[in-house]
């Protein structure tokens, strides 16, 4: 079942780079830009997707600052 997703996700960030290279707003940009547009394809596709997979960035960092860093020593 893995693989099935993981295939289908690809699939979709392969259409979409062919979308964006060729008929996106960002055509005029490299290809290795559009790339990496397509493989977050769904934060663009669903602007929503993008506002929390940032929130879940800004919570993961604060996290890992909070109980992974070390303090300084007084």
């Amino acid at each position: 079942m893995k693989k099935i997703l993981m295939g289908g996700y690809f699939a979709m960030a392969f259409l979409s780079w062919i979308y964006l290279a060729n008929w996106g707003a960002f055509a005029y940009r490299g290809w290795a830009f559009n790339f990496g547009r397509a493989l977050v394809w769904p934060a663009i596709m669903f602007p929503a997707v993008g506002q929390i997979l940032g929130v879940i960035v800004v919570l993961a960092l604060v996290v890992f600052a909070t109980f992974f860093m070390r303090r300084r020593p007084s």
